[in-house]
Formats: C-alpha cells, sequence, structure tokens
C-alpha cells in the first residue's frame, strides 16, 4: 500500500492525511469530501523552486491552477511565492478575489472573450499569452484603445509530442493551442508583435502535454524554443528575455506510474537551456514553468461512504459510493486509473476485488474498475487517492447532485475552503416558467 505525503495510520488503524483522522472527517464535513494535504503542496513547490536557486537561473514557478482552483488554494500559492496561470475569466476573478499579486498572474486560453482580455487590462496583470491571430487582434485593439502596454508570451506547438492520452497531448502538430513552430506561424505571430508600441513581446511559452514520465520530449522542446530564439536574434536584433517551458509533469496514481522527482524535470530543461545559451551566446532567460497536478495531483483524496452492493457472480463485484463521476469525471472521460483504500480498516488486508460505482445514472460511473479493499461493507469510509487535480475543477451538477466540500488539512488541523453545496444551491439560477400556453389569457 502506496501512501501520498503526510498519510499515515493512526492507533485507531484510520488513514490519516495532515495529521487528522480521515474518518473523524467524513462525520464532521460529510462526504463526498475532498481533503487536501497542503505540506505536500508547499513541499512540491519549493522543489521545483530550489532547484532552479541551485542551478542559478532567474525563474517563475506558476502554479496552473486549472488543475484545482480556488481562492484559499491561491492564497496558499502566494505564501509559497508561486505566480499563476489561469485560464478563464472566472479563474482570473478568483485570484483577484485572492488578492493574489497582478504582476505574477499569466492569463492563458485559445478562445480568450473580448470581455476576459478586457479584465485582464483591467487588472494589469502580468502577462498574456497569446495563443492565435484572433488574438493578437484583439490584444492590439484593446492595447491602442487604452493607450495601455501589456506583456505577452506567443504560445507555439513545438511538434514534440509526449507518452501521454491523446486528449492531454498538447504540443504536436495537430493542436488547438498555439502557432505552429514548423509552417511559419510562429514567425508570422511574432512579425505583428514584436515591434507594437503597446506590446512588451518578452519570449515564447509552449506545454507539449500532461502526465508525462519522460524527460526527452521537455528537452527537445527546450532545444526547438532556443533556437527560435536565436534566429530571431540573428535576424531581427530581438531578444526573448522569458522562456517559459509549460508543465506535464507526471504524478503516481497507480503502482504503474513512475515519476521523476520535480528537480529532475527542471535539471533536464535547465540544462538545455544553459547550453545553448553559452554555446550561442545568447543571454540567459528567465525561465518559467507551470506544474498543476504535480503540485495538487496527488496531495488531494476524495472520501467517500459506501453504500449498496451488487455481486455478478463468477464477474465482479460492485461496491457503489455516494459520488462518483459528477464529482470525479477523469475515469469515465479518458479511463484514468486511480487506487484506494478503506479509510477505517487501514490495518485489514486489503484483499477483497471491486469495481467501485458512483451513483450516477450511467453504465460508465465507475471510478476504480478493480480495486482492492478491506471486505467493504454499507457505511465504511472508502478513500480515493491522487484525486486533487482535474477532481473538483471538473466537477459538474450531473443528476442534479450538489458537489461536494473542499478541506485543507496542515499540522493536526483541518478547515474547510470550499463548502459543500446544498439543493438549494443547485437550483438557484432557476427560474420558474412564465411563458403563457397557446390559447390562455394573461
Amino acid at each position: 500500500m502506496h501512501l501520498y505525503g503526510t498519510q499515515s495510520v493512526n492507533e485507531r488503524g484510520h488513514l490519516t492525511i495532515g495529521g487528522t483522522d480521515t474518518v473523524d472527517l467524513a462525520h464532521t464535513y460529510g462526504t463526498p469530501l475532498n481533503v487536501y494535504d497542503i505540506a505536500l503542496f508547499r513541499e512540491r513547490a519549493s522543489a521545483f523552486k530550489k532547484t532552479f536557486e541551485t542551478m542559478g537561473i532567474r525563474a517563475q514557478v506558476a502554479y496552473a491552477s486549472k488543475a484545482f482552483s480556488s481562492i484559499a488554494i491561491y492564497e496558499i500559492a502566494e505564501q509559497q511565492g508561486l505566480s499563476l496561470d489561469v485560464v478563464s475569466g472566472g479563474e482570473l476573478f478568483t485570484a483577484v478575489s485572492a488578492d493574489f499579486p497582478r504582476n505574477r498572474i499569466h492569463f492563458h486560453g485559445n478562445n480568450k472573450s473580448y470581455t476576459e482580455l478586457q479584465y485582464a487590462f483591467d487588472e494589469k496583470i502580468g502577462c498574456i499569452v497569446i495563443d492565435n491571430f484572433s488574438e493578437i487582434e484583439l490584444v492590439k485593439e484593446i492595447a491602442e484603445a487604452r493607450k495601455e502596454s501589456m506583456n505577452v508570451l506567443i504560445r507555439v506547438t513545438p511538434g514534440v509530442e509526449a507518452s501521454t492520452h491523446d486528449y492531454i497531448t498538447t504540443g504536436q502538430e495537430d493542436s488547438k493551442f498555439g502557432f505552429d513552430l514548423k509552417n511559419g506561424q510562429t514567425d508570422e505571430a511574432f512579425l505583428q508583435l514584436y515591434k507594437h508600441p503597446y506590446i512588451n513581446l518578452l519570449g515564447m511559452h509552449c506545454h507539449i502535454g500532461s502526465q508525462i514520465f519522460e524527460t526527452d520530449a521537455f528537452r527537445l522542446a527546450a532545444e526547438a524554443l532556443m533556437n527560435k530564439m536565436v534566429a530571431w536574434r540573428d535576424n531581427h536584433e530581438f531578444i526573448c528575455t522569458v522562456l517559459n517551458l509549460g508543465g506535464g509533469f507526471g504524478i503516481r496514481y497507480t503502482e504503474e506510474d513512475k515519476p521523476l522527482e520535480p528537480s529532475v524535470y527542471v535539471e533536464e530543461m535547465a540544462t538545455v537551456v544553459l547550453s545553448m545559451t553559452r554555446s550561442h551566446n545568447y543571454p540567459l532567460p528567465e525561465v518559467w514553468i507551470e506544474p498543476g497536478r504535480s503540485l495538487v495531483g496527488d496531495a488531494g483524496t476524495t472520501l467517500y461512504t459506501a453504500g449498496s452492493s451488487k455481486e455478478v457472480p463468477g464477474i465482479r463485484k460492485y461496491i457503489a459510493v455516494d459520488g462518483g463521476m459528477s464529482d470525479n469525471i477523469r475515469p469515465a472521460l479518458y479511463g484514468a486509473k486511480y487506487t484506494a483504500v478503506s479509510a477505517n480498516r487501514m490495518n485489514e488486508p486489503h484483499v477483497d476485488k471491486v469495481t467501485i460505482a458512483g451513483k450516477c445514472c450511467e453504465s460508465g460511473d465507475k471510478l476504480i474498475e478493480e480495486a482492492q479493499l478491506a471486505n467493504p461493507t454499507e457505511g465504511d469510509i472508502i478513500a480515493v487517492f491522487c484525486t486533487g487535480a482535474y477532481g473538483y475543477s471538473m466537477a459538474s451538477n450531473y443528476n442534479r447532485l450538489p458537489k461536494p466540500a473542499v478541506v485543507f488539512c496542515e499540522n493536526g488541523q483541518h478547515q474547510l475552503v470550499v463548502r459543500r453545496e446544498t439543493y438549494e444551491d443547485v437550483v438557484r439560477l432557476d427560474i420558474p416558467l412564465q411563458l403563457v400556453r397557446r390559447g390562455e389569457r394573461i
């Protein structure tokens, strides 16, 4: 049984996170419940930053907050000296609500609206990562109308394919994101931006995918972008001051996953940058990265209460829980795999092979096809590990299920940071029918 971060087993035989008994948490806050190990988040953030410092490279480590966005997690990111990657007006509003330093907010997205871009200018954020030619025109229009400058990066697809799922691969040529590095689009974007009076072009950005375990793709992407930066210097006398190499660093969901330490990913990319700047006599740029999953993924655990069971003789046994695809769509969406434990029976043998099914009205609502639990029965607290990324952030009200609560744990303390939705919340935006049926008088 693999435990993560501060997870341990107490004298009651219960799983603990951050020094707090998860069974007590379930009873206090109800289930489903998302629990975050804040000490693990801090540890990972520090590891990324320290590696850059040790190598003597100016850097920004930006939390890719689409993995999990909330006011409280943004406050933790600020405490750790991180920057922030947002991808929508909603995430930007959350960052503003958390009073996150605006100069360390980077705005991503392949279809930012005019209103969202205006909001970015209003808040004077640190950088807009420009994704396409339409966005160039929008940013120019807003900057010129306001006579206000904006820092930008050009997002490029370097033509590097990482070994990951098709849905989370973004660096290859056939992608909805960014300007293609090989067909001239990146150069055309550069020419439209680098001399504009209100556009401060910092450099380039790429993101090659998610849940990546090897470093070759990161090295190739860094090399490709550095080559283009050198070409812009030689051909246009332009020096990029920022090189953003994105994120995508993998975590361990199951024993099949073999992630590297955060420092290894950083060292591999940074070594390429250092080597190429020396060989080409190029000023060392500030390097930015964007870890998301690797900061919050295995720091998050979801607690469920076991309910009904069903045995199909000779095939499988189902254990249903009080959540499912409404709070974790990833297994149904792209076959994501997880591990689970019986949080209230940690010292008992986990030898019962079951399928953990959700309560949504879909046959595909199965959280784990083959989980090994300790003789699971109704009322048990089942903990599913590594749900901290893209669980709550992709949650829905399918079947009109309320979204779960979120709790942070650290040093034996626990705090509710996102309250559980109520049924009243679910219908809060509904408006009663006011149309008149044919033949009726008002």
